[in-house]
């Protein structure tokens, strides 16, 4: 692979950490602003708005621009913005400060992919994509950690500045790294065009799916820390290496959705979901036993990014003829999901509903993806059968 997809690939994993880590300094962030930890929370919900909004817009603006000095522009902002999150005087200016990373943040995996897609010949895509966004699943499983024990042990500004740190070195490896390309032609293809590949249900019902169970996801998620500490008892010395253990599940998880997705992806995403729903009913019980909710929480890892493989391979398929902007909107899909599942949580707990009680909302929103996906299942299998017989 060309040098220039590992400079990529690290500078998603300091993007990557910035996104994750918030989730792992929430106590210690909170008591420092004096704001209660749901509405610390809030800065998961606000991120993943301004990704799912601001990235999409600016991948438009900077279309026509060459690649090259937009990712470095953009991997400086992202440098900037963890400065201004660790010197935050107050509340307002860290959500201020994490809005300007989270639209630099979509507008990087826009144009990243555009590169990674133009760096190597088309039967090595996959593999080159494959490698670009292993810098997020590297940073699920050591930015998240990593950041969380910086955060207990040196202060929750501390992780800012070494995710800054990690930047700085990002800009170095794309300006050194990065070869200069030409940008893309505006001209290529119609957005109406792409536009109209979306109306497949294959296409919009996976976007949905997605949203579902990144809901549940979030909710949970985004207040692990303090259900560790407060529910399950565990010491802050311990909660990173907790969200390690989830970390390698992740790895697990999309490893086994792949093999999934080569064998039968809808029977194997659908048991995935109805998987995701049982572990997330267990969890409302494990997370007062410090050894049940240990092998909870990493099967939960697992199942919990098992599913993105076979839906967004399905998405691609559908929308074959617009794959830039229908692999662009699961990424919005992702973020909307991202941004309700931390605001339902946070509305919950400030409601005086119990840490405890969280992973009720990840056994409905899983079973609402498992119920939107058998639907998609269905009415490709009625269309197929339709299609046989109109033969």
């Amino acid at each position: 692979m060309p040098l220039a997809i590992y400079a990529l690939a690290l500078a998603a994993f300091a993007i990557g950490s910035a996104e994750f880590v918030i989730s792992g300094i929430l106590p210690p962030l909170a008591a420092d602003l004096a704001v209660s930890i749901p509405t610390a929370g809030l800065l998961v919900t606000a991120y993943a708005v301004g990704v799912a909004i601001g990235g999409p817009i600016l991948s438009v603006i900077t279309a026509r621009y060459p690649p090259k000095p937009i990712l470095i522009g953009v991997m400086l902002l992202f440098t900037l913005s963890q400065v201004l999150c660790a010197l935050a005087p107050d509340y307002n200016m860290l959500l201020i400060a994490r809005l300007l990373s989270a639209s630099v943040h979509g507008l990087f995996f826009g144009a990243g992919g555009v590169f990674v897609a133009n760096l190597v010949p088309g039967e090595k895509r996959g593999a080159a994509f494959s490698l670009f966004v292993s810098g997020i699943t590297i940073a699920n499983l050591l930015g998240l950690p990593g950041g969380s024990a910086i955060g207990f042990h040196f202060g929750w500004r501390a992780t800012f500045l070494a995710v800054a740190v990690i930047g700085v070195i990002g800009v170095l490896a794309l300006t050194f790294m990065l070869p200069a390309a030409k940008a893309e032609d505006p001209q290529q293809a119609s957005f109406r065009a792409q536009f109209r590949e979306l109306r497949h249900q294959q296409v919009y019902l996976s976007y949905i799916t997605i949203a579902f169970v990144m809901v549940g996801a979030l909710a949970f998620g985004t207040f692990q820390v303090p259900i560790l500490l407060n529910i399950t008892h565990v010491s802050d010395t311990i909660v990173p290496f907790y969200l390690l253990l989830g970390g390698v599940g992740s790895i697990l998880g999309i490893f086994l959705g792949g093999r999934g997705t080569d064998w039968k992806p809808m029977p194997a995403l659908i048991t995935v979901l109805l998987l995701q729903a049982l572990l997330y009913f267990t969890m409302i019980f494990a997370m007062h036993d410090l050894v049940w909710m240990t092998v909870n929480l990493f099967a939960s890892s697992i199942v919990g990014y098992a599913f993105s493989t076979p839906l967004q391979s399905r998405v691609l398929s559908a929308a074959h003829a617009a794959p830039n902007l229908a692999s662009a909107l699961v990424s919005t899909a992702f973020n909307i999901g991202i941004a309700g599942g931390a605001f339902i949580g946070a509305t919950l707990l400030n409601a005086d509903v119990s840490y405890a009680d969280l992973p009720a909302v990840g056994v409905v929103s899983a079973l609402c993806a498992a119920a939107t996906a058998s639907l998609s299942y269905w009415l490709e299998r009625r269309e197929t059968a339709r299609t046989a017989l109109a033969h």
